[in-house]
């Protein structure tokens, strides 16, 4: 899951990224809407979490222009005005969720999984392949019921993995989906990301190479 978080109170913007970064999600953070305008247009983003009053463009303009151009990034308006046309005004802009501030930390991270669950196919929360269980909810996996102990990182690598049902993930695709925009796109990382996996998964192994495809998980 990748996330787009602008707000130009900073200290807002870093709190809310390190939050869901520990839930595993890939997060760019933005703080002005300049940046997040920009930042939109290139990257695909599952979740938008805006602030409505920030300097270069407002969160409004910001959703306005994802609904025009079809981004189908899901959009969360962050706001202190607290009154129903506040709300209604947003939501009337194409927004999916409203959250007043201030907000518990936990509410903005479930609004956020809430929202990414409506970008893609509807899928179990407990996804199973090839004897590897992963629980999304909980962010726990097992191997022939063995716990692992699995980075953040290579949680969310088997995540993108296992909602492919078998089919190959591009490394391009796994950068967006679980990386940010400060990887380096021709470094190793997921070259090694993938070789700990493996480590930790076990034998035989699950995690294949697919030449001029990238990684799939199954055993066939």
């Amino acid at each position: 899951m990748r996330v787009l978080v602008a707000d130009d109170e900073r200290l807002m913007a870093d709190l809310i990224a390190v939050g869901l970064r520990r839930e595993a999600m890939a997060v760019d953070v933005a703080y002005d809407g300049g940046q997040a305008l920009e930042k939109i247009s290139v990257h695909r983003y599952d979740v938008a979490v805006l602030d409505r009053d920030m300097p270069g463009a407002t969160g409004d303009e910001i959703c306005r222009w994802a609904v025009d151009h079809g981004a189908g990034t899901r959009v969360l308006l962050l706001t202190a005005a607290c009154g129903v046309y506040d709300r209604v005004e947003g939501l009337g802009l194409g927004a999916d969720d409203y959250l007043t501030k201030p907000f518990a930390l936990a509410e903005l991270v479930a609004r956020v999984r809430a929202l990414a669950r409506r970008t893609a196919p509807a899928l179990p929360p407990v996804l199973e392949r090839d004897g590897v269980v992963l629980d999304v909810a909980t962010r726990t996996a097992t191997r022939d019921g063995r716990p692992l102990a699995l980075t953040v990182k290579e949680l969310g690598l088997l995540h993108a993995l296992m909602r492919a049902q078998g089919q190959a993930v591009s490394t391009e695709d796994l950068l967006e989906q679980v990386w940010d925009e400060h990887t380096d796109p021709f470094s190793n990382v997921i070259r090694v990301t993938v070789s700990t996996l493996r480590r930790k998964l076990g034998e035989p192994m699950v995690v294949q190479t697919v030449p001029r495809a990238g990684y799939r998980i199954g055993l066939t």
